[in-house]
């Protein structure tokens, strides 16, 4: 892979994300190295890999969570690794995030679990929450759920509340972790089907990690591949076309494994 150019202010449209030679470890143990590539406005990105490769890792470098090694992460074309703590706080106000397990306050009502972003960061009056709860519910399919416990649902459809928590704040750019992961197939589809509405109807910007082929083939417009073994990023693209025209032999593994077992 080539070394991608620095972005610069005139180059790098409003909320496109540019990673730059980004290198993550744990101490003296080198996780990946000098990982480069951009992502547009309104793409699904998939960050895709053999388990213990590094995508969560990676997510939470993109989320401030860890500091790289090396290397620079930007959104529109600014430095979120050298902004001062308040730049990224304002930063990460325009981010949502689902993690693996929806990370659903458990004594929290579902509507109470929505209203924690709004009440923190908004001056909006409580009858006004309640109804932006009610909305969000409403566009993950959770209209009349607004009063129930994360125990008392399913986990597909706690993997919907905790998507609509995330867009409390109507976020540029969605994190998620995961998103089938512990789901039935029928679920899995469900929920990779409101991903593709959501970005279509709202031009969101999707960032998510996932070792599922259904998932990554059905909603990925490009995807970036971390290679265990050489312990860097070695192909970039759309995923149908890397699993077809990939020149190496991992990635075209990786996109084709299952393949003979319906031949």
């Amino acid at each position: 892979m080539n070394d991608a150019p620095s972005p610069s202010d005139d180059a790098a449209p409003s909320d496109q994300i540019s990673v730059r030679h980004l290198t993550m470890a744990y101490e003296d143990f080198v996780v990946m190295r000098d990982i480069s590539f951009d992502v547009s406005p309104g793409e699904i990105f998939a960050i895709m890999g053999g388990s213990g490769c590094g995508k969560s890792t990676l997510m939470r470098h993109m989320l401030g969570m860890l500091e790289p090694a090396s290397g620079e992460i930007f959104y529109s074309g600014e430095s979120f690794t050298r902004a001062p703590p308040e730049a990224r706080g304002r930063a990460l106000r325009r981010f949502g995030v689902l993690f693996q397990g929806g990370a659903l306050w458990s004594s929290m009502t579902l509507a109470e679990n929505i209203a924690l972003p709004l009440e923190e960061y908004t001056d909006l009056h409580p009858a006004e929450i309640r109804d932006i709860a009610t909305l969000k519910l409403s566009l993950v399919g959770l209209r009349g759920f607004e009063d129930y416990y994360p125990s008392e649902i399913s986990g597909g459809m706690r993997k919907r509340a905790g998507l609509a928590r995330a867009m409390a704040l109507d976020p540029a750019i969605m994190f998620v972790d995961e998103p089938s992961a512990g789901l039935d197939p029928v679920s899995s589809r469900l929920l990779d089907d409101l991903i593709l509405e959501l970005s279509e109807s709202f031009g969101t910007t999707f960032v998510v990690v996932t070792h599922e082929l259904a998932s990554i083939f059905r909603i990925a417009t490009t995807s970036i591949f971390l290679d265990t073994n050489t312990r860097t990023a070695t192909a970039i693209g759309p995923p149908a076309w890397l699993r077809d025209h990939s020149e190496d032999p991992a990635v075209r593994a990786f996109l084709r494994r299952g393949e003979a077992e319906h031949e």
